[in-house]
C-alpha cells in the first residue's frame, strides 16, 4: 500500500506521525498537541516531568513506566478551580463542553515584531465582521505562531535580562467580552499562558476561569486551521480535585 505522503512527513523513532490526516469519516484531523518531554518549556517553578521505566518487554514481558508530572505541563487544560476557590475541578467539566465549535483568531503577524502583543477586542470584532458572530458554545483560540518556538525553550519563554517573559496572550477586555457578551466554553493559546508574558496579576485568568470557562495553554498547529468551521475536541485526565490536566487536543475539519 502506498504511504500517505502527508502522514510520512515526520517520523519519530520509526513511527509515522502527522499533525493532520484524514479520519474514517473523510474529514481532516489536526493534532493541536505538543509532544511531552522533560525538556518542554514550563512556567518558572514548575518541575519538569519524570518518566521512569519500571518494566521492559525484554526483561519482564511487558513495557511500563511511571509518569510524574505537574498538571500544567505541555499542552494542558486550566480548569476553573485553577483560579477560583469554588470553581469546577478538572473531572467536573461536562464532557459536552469539551467538544465545541472552534474559532481561530490570528495575530501571528503582530507577534513577529511585538512579542507582548495581545488578542484584543478589535481582533474579535474584526473576526466577526469576516465570519459572522461567534457561534454559541464556541472555543476561542489565539494563533500567534508561538508554537513554532516550543522546540527551543529559551525562545518560547523569551525571558529578558530582568527575568520578565515576553509572549502574546488575551487582553482581559477581550476575555471579558467573550465571557459576558458571547456564549463560550473556553479560550486557548499557543503560548505558555492565557495572559501575556509580562503579566504579574493574571487578569485574563481571573476573568475567564471564575466565570466557569476553561483554558487550554500551549496549543500547537493552529496555523493549519481555518478561522471558522472546525470542531475542537479536548481530552485530559479526570483525576478528582484536579486544577488542570495535560491534554490531547484535536481539531476536526
Amino acid at each position: 500500500m502506498a504511504q500517505d505522503p502527508e502522514a510520512a512527513a515526520q517520523t519519530d523513532s520509526g513511527r509515522v506521525v502527522s499533525p493532520s490526516r484524514l479520519n474514517a469519516f473523510g474529514g481532516r484531523v489536526v493534532d493541536l498537541t505538543h509532544r511531552l518531554t522533560p525538556d518542554f518549556p514550563l512556567f518558572p517553578g514548575v518541575p519538569p516531568m519524570k518518566f521512569d521505566v519500571i518494566a521492559t518487554v525484554q526483561t519482564d514481558g511487558w513495557y511500563e513506566a511511571v509518569l510524574t508530572i505537574d498538571e500544567h505541563t505541555g499542552t494542558h487544560v486550566d480548569a476553573p478551580a485553577h483560579f477560583a476557590s469554588e470553581g469546577a475541578t478538572i473531572e467536573i467539566i461536562p464532557a459536552e463542553r469539551l467538544v465545541a465549535p472552534l474559532v481561530v483568531v490570528q495575530i501571528a503577524e503582530r507577534a513577529v515584531s511585538d512579542p507582548d502583543t495581545l488578542l484584543n477586542l478589535d481582533d474579535l470584532l474584526a473576526w466577526e465582521r469576516r465570519n459572522g458572530q461567534i457561534p454559541p458554545g464556541a472555543f476561542i483560540a489565539m494563533d500567534s505562531g508561538w508554537d513554532r518556538r516550543a522546540a527551543d525553550p529559551p525562545t518560547f519563554l523569551n525571558t529578558d535580562t530582568a527575568g520578565v517573559m515576553h509572549y502574546p496572550g488575551f487582553h482581559p477586555d477581550a476575555a471579558a467580552f467573550l465571557v459576558h457578551e458571547r456564549d463560550i466554553v473556553g479560550i486557548g493559546v499557543d503560548t505558555l499562558s492565557l495572559d501575556h508574558g509580562p503579566t504579574t496579576d493574571f487578569p485574563t485568568h481571573l476573568t475567564v476561569l471564575p466565570a466557569g470557562k476553561y483554558g487550554v495553554e500551549a496549543l500547537a498547529n493552529l496555523g493549519q486551521l481555518p478561522p471558522s468551521g472546525a470542531t475542537i475536541v479536548v481530552g485530559g485526565l479526570t483525576h478528582v480535585g484536579g486544577s488542570g490536566s495535560p491534554a490531547r487536543v484535536l481539531a476536526l475539519i
